[in-house]
């Protein structure tokens, strides 16, 4: 069995194996990394997660790629034949959980299943990610995010009547149904196994993952019995003084309130304490008091307001573009934007490790791995000799970066 590589971070000892590819099982397993999992990055050396080739690069390097693959380590094996399997299982023998995004049925097939890595390792936590899950009529379906998000109804609720439905800025699925859910999968089995001593399968879907965010959408649609059409809903478009206007500038204002104490400040600073009784109108009333606010902030700039408000209560915030992040005083307090250097690409930045631990703080994020960078070292930690490892390469089961 080999050592666990020393990390810091509340997952510290914890090893996973990675079989995803794309966007969510690799942002899943970068922030597991970034809590201290030691996570060996797995790919075919002969087709590789085929996000490093999609544009745009840094050099020559796929920026998305870069940015969901931090804090790994690569290994390039070739799961298709018996000898590239048997390194697999001997590095399972070593993990706590292998996490693979494939097709229901796929790594059964392959003879890497998790009925195969149980025997091998009884504790063995099995998580596989995919967009319908491992049964029901779609599972065998293929997808993307914009299709989790229209089968869940949280395409057709973001829109407007006249636009139809309108394809949110973020992937939904992919981040809040697939990366977010995988990493509550594996410390929930880790959590279980440490009770019971017994290692699991846990079967995460997409479509299952992403339905949650619209839990008080349908909440309110059987209270009411109503299909709300897009920008109706109470807190997506529906109520004035939840909402987002343009300032005098051409950007934007989200206003943000739900409570009367805050409504009541914001109508007493803007001087129109009028509008006080209003709060959640709806209807002619509330599309008077919209009308109303879209003069009102059309009067000043987005950050003419912005500052103005600034510890008012008002819940009155600008709508940033992505550019400006990275500029953000507040995110950068919160180490939510790092910097890093790259050997290829040298100095780049990308989003920080959400969660803050006071006593075990997560290592310091390292950049992403060329395709098969640890595969030496790796081999060499489950005990094979150079010429071994050499002779391997020749045979084509790894790939030496």
């Amino acid at each position: 069995m080999m050592d666990k590589t020393p990390q810091n971070g509340p997952l510290a000892g914890i090893r996973i194996l990675d079989l995803t590819k794309l966007y969510p099982g690799p942002l899943a397993t970068m922030m597991l990394a970034e809590m201290g999992a030691d996570v060996i990055k797995i790919e075919d050396p002969a087709a590789p997660d085929p996000m490093r080739f999609y544009p745009p690069y840094i050099a020559d390097q796929s920026a998305g790629f870069l940015a969901v693959n931090r804090s790994k380590r690569s290994l390039a094996l070739n799961l298709k034949i018996p000898a590239g399997r048997d390194i697999f299982f001997k590095l399972a023998t070593g993990a706590d959980i292998v996490i693979e995004q494939f097709r229901p049925g796929v790594v059964d097939a392959m003879g890497i299943g998790y009925e195969r890595a149980k025997e091998v390792h009884p504790g063995i936590i099995y998580v596989s990610l995919t967009g319908y899950g491992q049964d029901g009529p779609y599972s065998r379906q293929a997808g993307h995010d914009i299709n989790y998000i229209g089968y869940s109804g949280i395409l057709a609720a973001t829109g407007t009547a006249l636009s139809g439905p309108v394809v949110p800025g973020p992937q939904l699925a992919d981040v809040a149904g697939g990366a977010y859910m995988t990493i509550i999968a594996c410390l929930s089995a880790v959590w279980a196994r440490g009770k019971t001593g017994r290692g699991q399968r846990v079967d995460v879907a997409m479509l299952d993952g992403v339905l949650p965010l619209m839990t008080l959408q349908m909440a309110h649609s059987l209270a009411t019995q109503t299909n709300f059409a897009p920008q109706d809903a109470p807190l997506s478009g529906g109520l004035a003084h939840y909402g987002v206007y343009e300032c005098s500038d051409g950007n934007f204002i989200a206003l943000g309130i739900l409570e009367e104490k805050f409504w009541k400040h914001f109508c007493n600073w803007v001087n129109r304490p009028d509008w006080t009784d209003q709060l959640f109108a709806l209807g002619e009333e509330g599309e008077k008091l919209r009308a109303a606010l879209v003069g009102l902030f059309k009067t000043r700039s987005r950050d003419d307001w912005t500052k103005a408000a600034a510890g008012l209560d008002v819940c009155l915030t600008p709508v940033c573009g992505i550019g400006e992040l990275q500029h953000d005083p507040h995110l950068s307090a919160r180490g939510m934007i790092i910097k890093q250097s790259h050997p290829v690409c040298g100095n780049i930045s990308g989003i920080g490790m959400p969660l803050k631990f006071s006593e075990t703080p997560g290592p310091a994020a390292r950049p992403a791995p060329s395709l098969g960078q640890d595969t030496a070292s790796l081999l060499s930690e489950i005990g094979f000799q150079p010429d071994e490892i050499a002779a391997l390469q020749e045979e084509g089961v790894i790939l030496l970066a």
